[in-house]
Parts: C-alpha cells; structure tokens; sequence
C-alpha cells in the first residue's frame, strides 16, 4: 500500500459545534473522503461541506484555512489525509 500525503492539519476545534479547521496544504473538494489521524483521532469521513472565511465553498485552494463539520472530536495538530 502507497504512503499517504497528508492533505492537511487540524488547527482549531470547535466542540460545542463540530467544527473543524483545517490548513490546507493540497486543493481539497467537497465529496472528498478524509481520513483524521492523531494520537487518539482515527476515522474516515466524506466532506459533505465546507467554508471559506464564514461562506460556503466547493474547493479549498493551497494554504485556505477551512471549516469542516466533523462527526468526532479532532484535537489541533492531528494530520488529514485524503483517502482513494
């Protein structure tokens, strides 16, 4: 099995809305399935959407800082991945 890229990483959290941040380091879309690895983060979600400074977007470019609905807890520091 290749080696993953990391596609990103976990800046921010927000609990009380399920909201992570993620410093993009490749374009990411909207229908891409992530995986969030971290010392006690393991799991596999589809970007179902995401937002640019308070607005809905498709794609994030190189270097955005997104938000992304997530269904568990990230921690800052975890790395994103992008699954085939």
């Amino acid at each position: 099995m290749a080696e993953k890229k990391p596609v990103g990483e976990i800046t921010h959290f927000y609990d009380k809305i399920g909201v992570a941040i993620i410093k993009c380091v490749t374009p990411l879309s909207v229908g891409n399935t992530l995986h969030f690895k971290g010392h006690t983060t393991d799991f596999t979600q589809t970007i179902s959407s995401m937002q640019y400074d308070h607005k809905d977007i498709e794609k994030a470019k190189k270097g955005q800082e997104i938000g992304v609905k997530v269904d568990e807890k990230v921690r800052e520091g975890d790395v994103v991945y992008l699954e085939d």
